[in-house]
């Protein structure tokens, strides 16, 4: 297996750890907060409570390492957007803590409110807190993510790195998630709820068949570091990589 294939197999394992433990602990997370008065039980969720901060903090270093392994072949393209999607990833794992800081907040208050430290009558004002900034955190991940993506996606693009119709879909997503997440901050959608969901669909399709292709067939062609072009007609690339193939 090439240095490039094998590259590709890891984003597109990560992008899967990242969506898959993102979907899992929101749904934890929700089963908990969309109880009434949930701080008074929430001692008994501490398992829960401490998957959902562990399934983040996962997620959170796959995005970044997403962004890190893609970064060589991106810079190619435009490495100033290369640096940008880097940073927005590093941003979104920013975010990333401020989502795992409710469960374990949670946790530590259902804690108190056993044990007659907390005060049980403001457990439903608290509780009602901590539910907003899980409800904030969210919008802002979602914001990051739609950045993000539309960078990377344009990069996949114009790398040609993947299938054009496919870097299409998320050149479409990514915008959609973002607006649909603007308009949240706003107050016109709920992205957790109703139409407001359909937002985050074009986005989410991206996000599951860019890592099966990524793992089946791997990029749609090797980008060699030290070459600018990511054209593989281009005579320099296509000499490159004869060279690297020879020597690798």
């Amino acid at each position: 297996m090439t240095s490039s294939r094998r590259t590709a197999a890891i984003v597109g394992l990560l992008f899967l750890i990242a969506t898959v433990t993102f979907i899992a602990a929101d749904t934890l997370i929700k089963g908990v907060l969309d109880r009434p008065n949930y701080l008074i039980g929430a001692s008994g969720d501490a398992s829960t409570l401490a998957a959902v901060a562990l399934l983040a903090f996962v997620d959170g270093l796959a995005v970044v390492g997403i962004a890190v392994l893609m970064f060589p072949f991106l810079r190619h393209t435009s490495e100033p957007l290369a640096l940008g999607y880097v940073g927005l990833r590093v941003a979104e794992l920013g975010v990333v803590l401020l989502y795992m800081a409710v469960p374990l907040i949670v946790l530590a208050l259902g804690n108190g409110a056993r044990d007659g430290t907390v005060d049980a009558t403001a457990s439903q004002s608290l509780g009602s807190l901590f539910k907003a900034l899980h409800d904030v955190s969210l919008v802002l991940l979602y914001l990051f993510t739609g950045a993000s993506g539309v960078i990377f996606a344009f990069l996949l693009y114009r790398s040609k790195l993947a299938p054009r119709p496919l870097a299409v879909l998320g050149l479409i997503g990514y915008p959609v998630l973002l607006a649909g997440a603007a308009l949240a901050m706003f107050g016109v959608t709920d992205v957790q709820q109703g139409t407001g969901m359909l937002a985050m669909l074009p986005g989410g399709l991206f996000e599951l068949i860019l890592p099966i292709w990524l793992l089946a067939k791997g990029f749609s062609h090797p980008v060699v570091p030290g070459v600018t072009s990511s054209d593989p007609t281009d005579r320099a690339s296509l000499a490159a990589l004869g060279k690297a193939t020879v020597t690798a």
